[in-house]
Formats: structure tokens, C-alpha cells, sequence
């Protein structure tokens, strides 16, 4: 009887070990799928200048594995700052289901060619800092919408928004002495949202001083050429009133090493303006060589080239803009 017992105790005993073992092996070295969903309450504070605007959103997830912390180990790769003001957590029916409420920073780099016609694509994404892609993949969760279109964005339209998963490589082992080759691969959530601007209201606010300016100074083709005085001075302070509008501008956006649309329109303004006040100086000798009907000529010929031309490359300019 007593090598029967201890018979049974040791057959228990390997049995629990084996069933430890094919636990901890499910856990730690089996791959699960977790399906993330999201869906976004507000996209604001978009500042240029600081490369950086605040979403705030839910964002839900269902999986399997215990081991899988993602409430503390949640991952937003191009985040500045991420704030979690709500979370619940079931894990019954035998997955864990995950709910958070975040309010994130985020970092993105901006295309700003044809501000203020620009379209701008926003990326959110977020990885499990544990565990790599031979633990655990994403899976997306594409039922229902992912935005709220009444208190989204204002100021913008949102063309698009998709969602993805991928596999993000780091070309890193992160110190893992374990890992032979420096590489590490995980899964991604990628969220894209592709926006446009509602420009016209802004672009109003934005080149009205500069267009008065160029009004101004091309007020000087009818002003009789013996006023010499008001002619050149108009001009002169037109030109030191666009070079500040420009100065206004730029210092609302981030440091671009393109020719934007902002400074082609202001240098178009900038050359037109210059090329009135040579205009000036050649009516000026005209009049000092008593040919005054020369003169007088020539000015009506200059405006209406200068207008036409600086009314056709301002449209040229402005369109192709609102077309890329």
C-alpha cells in the first residue's frame, strides 16, 4: 500500500510540473492576438511652430494572455506626453478586455510647401514595450467609426482616417546581450488621418496686409510725376510693409529649408514693388528731359502690365497650391 501512494504522489506530482510547465510556456513563449480598436474625441491645440497637436481618445483592447500588461506597459512611440484619465479592465468570458481613456502630445513633422492650402497626414501608434512580435500581433478592430466628426477638428476637414497594424523593426537589441544580432521587431497599431484646412478664411488674414501694401505702392503709377517725393515714398514704405508682414508669418511656423508658397507670394509682392519704384525712376528722367507725354505713357503702360502680371503669378501660385 505505501508504494502505491507514493506511486500516485509522484505521478501527481510530474503531472502538475508538466501542466506548470505547458502553462508558463503558453504565457511567456505563445504568440496571442490582441484586437485594438480606437476612436477619436478631439483633435486640437495643432501648433506649428512646436510641431505638435493633443488627441484625445479611446482606445480598446481584447487578448488572451495574462502576462500582456498594457495598461502599465502601453507604448506611443511619437507621443510627448500620454495621459490616462480613465481605465477598466474585465477578464471574464476568458480574455481580458482593456478600456482606457488617454489624452496624448504628439510630435509629427509638418508639410507646410502650401500653407496655407496644406494637407497634413496625423499618425498615432502604440506597441507593447514587453514583448515583441514573436509574443504577441495586432489585430484591428474596423467595426463602427473611429472618429467623431461633429467635435473632431476644428478648422479642418479629415479626408480619411485608417487603421492598420504593422510590424515596426528597431535596428537595436536594447542592451538584450541574449539577442546575437542587433534587430527586434514588434507589432504596431498605426492610426492615419489624413486632414485639409478650410484656408480661405486664413489665407485672407494672412496676405491682406501684404496685398494693400502692393495696392499702395502701385497707387504711384497715378500720381503725376513732379511728385517725386510721394511717389518713392509710397513705394519704399510698401516694400518695409511687406518684408514685415512676412516676418509675421514665419514666425507662426517651423523652420523650412523649401521655398514655401508663403515666400513666393511675398517675394512676388517684394520684386513687383521694386520693380515700381524703377519704374518711378524712369519716369522720373523721362520728366527731367521735358518728355512728359513720354512719361506719362510709359506709366500707363507699366500698371497695367504690373497688375496683370502680379494678379496672373498670384493666381498661378495659389491655384497649383489648392491642386497639390
Amino acid at each position: 500500500m505505501f508504494f502505491v501512494l507514493l506511486g500516485t504522489f509522484f505521478s501527481a506530482t510530474a503531472a502538475d510540473t508538466a501542466q506548470h510547465t505547458t502553462k508558463d510556456t503558453l504565457v511567456f513563449t505563445g504568440r496571442d492576438t490582441v484586437k485594438a480598436g480606437i476612436y477619436i474625441t478631439s483633435i486640437h491645440n495643432i501648433d506649428f511652430k512646436e510641431k505638435e497637436y493633443t488627441l484625445d481618445l479611446w482606445l480598446w483592447l481584447r487578448y488572451k494572455n495574462h502576462a500582456l500588461d498594457f495598461y502599465q506597459n502601453i507604448e506611443v512611440p511619437q507621443a510627448k506626453s500620454v495621459t490616462k484619465s480613465y481605465a477598466t479592465i474585465d477578464s471574464s468570458n476568458g480574455e481580458i478586455y482593456l478600456l482606457m481613456k488617454m489624452q496624448c502630445v504628439m510630435n509629427d513633422s509638418w508639410r507646410i510647401s502650401n500653407f496655407p492650402f496644406d494637407a497634413q497626414t496625423l499618425r498615432f501608434a502604440i506597441e507593447n514595450s514587453q514583448f515583441d512580435k514573436s509574443t504577441m500581433l495586432f489585430v484591428v478592430d474596423t467595426l463602427g467609426k473611429q472618429f467623431d466628426p461633429r467635435f473632431t477638428l476644428s478648422g479642418w476637414n479629415i479626408d480619411s482616417l485608417k487603421v492598420s497594424s504593422a510590424i515596426k523593426v528597431y535596428e537595436t537589441a536594447f542592451g538584450d546581450k541574449t539577442i546575437p544580432k542587433p534587430h527586434t521587431e514588434y507589432s504596431s497599431f498605426i492610426t492615419r488621418i489624413k486632414i485639409s484646412r478650410h484656408a480661405l478664411g486664413l489665407f485672407g488674414k494672412i496676405f491682406l496686409g501684404m496685398y494693400v501694401s502692393f495696392l499702395t505702392a502701385f497707387v504711384c503709377f497715378y500720381i503725376h510725376v513732379d511728385n517725386s517725393d510721394s511717389r518713392f515714398s509710397l513705394s519704399v514704405g510698401s516694400l518695409f510693409a511687406v518684408i514685415g508682414n512676412k516676418y509675421i508669418v514665419d514666425a507662426s511656423l517651423p523652420e523650412s529649408v523649401t521655398f514655401t508658397l508663403v515666400d513666393m507670394l511675398h517675394g512676388i509682392t517684394l520684386v513687383c514693388i521694386l520693380i515700381v519704384i524703377v519704374c518711378n525712376v524712369i519716369s522720373l528722367n523721362c520728366y527731367k528731359r521735358d518728355e512728359i507725354k513720354r512719361a506719362a505713357r510709359f506709366n500707363t503702360v507699366a500698371a497695367r502690365l504690373m497688375f496683370v502680371g502680379y494678379i496672373l503669378l498670384n493666381a498661378f501660385f495659389i491655384v497649383s497650391a489648392m491642386r497639390s
